[in-house]
């Protein structure tokens, strides 16, 4: 019989990031900051004490516990993953077998990927027409589409807003469904709203974190699963060597920097205020063009347009990269230097578009 494609993977379209050469790469929320000299160096010397012949810790365990020491939980909870993607792939892959993934129509579109990718049961639940999440109208899509793990970010890409903590709390109390939260973004809003230290309270939680947002590390492939309850499994169902030697020490390292991880947000959150100021301005000038800029809580502004294709394009034509996503365009927070360029970019285009 000749071989076919599953029918889950046949139609799969491949995540496209941008690949092309921008003087302005403001397209996929990474951080602008590179650690400073005496943390290069840090890194540079430690190489030399790498056996790259050997097999990396299979546990990351020093990696784990200054993960547990930044952010104060205990690293018996905590699971290292080479990158937040390969955390997703797998649970796609074992946790939601025989039950029903509900994901969000406005969330990480990676989610949903993953999970057809692995042929998942997965359903597609509705946010409030602002975007917002309401917890009491999510529980009632939750008990129709019969969810038994419903994952979501918080704050969210790409929408930038947050779900108070009070309200997260609300819905884990409400529900037997497990709950996956992705905060990689939470950094840039509030740790009082994280629940990474609700972990050992909760038994249907789990949280993800990463270091490639908030931490700059985006090349290096870090990701964290935080559960009192499912680490054991994760640990079970992972590959044993999962995140290499040279990941482990380098995350370790800019860990045990908590002093310049504060300061690297704070400058960060301070490029995004300063982008959402500029943004909303814009808007009131040019209402019918940006009718929404949604008041973010993460590192990128979130603007509804109707002319989201036309901008996109303009701006790439100057050099100048962002994320186009169904009549919404994502501007990450940069340096001063390219949050003035994409800035006075947009105020040309805008000004020609009214005209």
């Amino acid at each position: 019989m000749k071989y076919t494609l599953p029918e889950n993977i046949r139609t799969l379209v491949p995540y496209e990031p941008v690949d092309a050469q921008y003087e302005v790469r403001l397209d996929a929320n990474e951080s602008f900051l590179q650690p400073p000299a005496s943390i290069i160096q840090e890194f540079q010397q430690a190489l030399l004490s790498v056996d790259f012949n050997r097999y990396p810790d299979a546990s990351a365990t020093k990696l784990c516990e200054a993960f547990g020491a930044y952010y104060g939980v205990d690293p018996r909870f905590v699971v290292a993953f080479d990158g937040s993607d390969e955390v997703l792939a797998l649970m796609s892959a074992t946790f939601y077998r025989g039950g029903t993934l509900g994901v969000f129509s406005d969330d990480f579109s990676m989610y949903r990927q993953y999970a057809q990718t692995y042929g998942a049961d997965c359903v597609t639940l509705s946010k409030e027409p602002d975007l917002t999440i309401s917890v009491d109208h999510l529980l009632k899509q939750m008990e129709e589409q019969h969810v038994t793990a419903l994952l979501f970010s918080n704050p969210c890409n790409p929408t930038s807003l947050g779900l108070s903590r009070k309200e997260v709390l609300r819905l884990l109390e409400s529900t037997d469904a497990l709950v996956i939260l992705d905060e990689a973004y939470m950094d840039f809003w509030d740790l009082r709203e994280s629940l990474l230290d609700c972990v050992e309270q909760y038994d249907n939680l789990i949280v993800l974190k990463t270091c490639s947002k908030a931490m700059g590390m985006a090349s290096v492939r870090l990701g964290f699963a935080v559960s009192k309850s499912f680490a054991k499994v994760y640990r079970a169902v992972k590959s044993p060597y999962n995140v290499n030697s040279v990941s482990q020490l380098l995350g370790t390292i800019m860990l045990n920097h908590p002093d310049w991880l504060q300061t690297a947000v704070k400058t960060l959150i301070a490029s995004r205020q300063s982008l959402q100021i500029e943004m909303d301005r814009l808007a009131k000038q040019y209402p019918s063009i940006f009718p929404v800029v949604y008041p973010s809580c993460t590192n990128f502004i979130y603007a509804q347009t109707p002319y989201a294709e036309e901008i996109y394009q303009k701006l790439q034509k100057r050099s100048i990269s962002i994320r186009k996503m169904k009549g919404h365009l994502r501007i990450t927070a940069g340096s001063p230097e390219e949050n003035q360029k994409v800035l006075a970019a947009l105020r040309n285009i805008l000004e020609e578009q009214n005209g």
